[in-house]
């Protein structure tokens, strides 16, 4: 019997891929805004693919403000673009 692979859309460029492949971002019910490495972290969730070009347009298009229903502030965007960058290399 084959396993259903949980797929999610990216915020950024609205494709559907392979959960596992994408980052999380959540809003917790203390309305921080976090990158959810693991993915098991409780809190709205929303994903983007793993790269800066996705993080941009999700900016530029709003996307992650809409999906996490919260504005988001400038260093949040700072520190996911750093995290984002860290985990890519490594």
């Amino acid at each position: 019997m084959n396993k259903k692979v949980p797929m999610r859309q990216c915020v950024g460029c609205r494709e559907m891929k392979n959960k596992k492949e994408m980052f999380r971002v959540i809003r917790t019910a203390e309305n921080e805004i976090l990158l959810d490495v693991i993915g098991k972290k409780n809190g709205r969730g929303a994903y983007i693919c793993p790269n800066e070009e996705c993080l941009a347009k999700a900016i530029k298009n709003k996307g992650l403000e809409r999906s996490l229903k919260t504005a988001i502030p400038q260093e949040v965007i700072e520190d996911l673009t750093k995290e984002m960058k860290i985990i890519a290399k490594g």
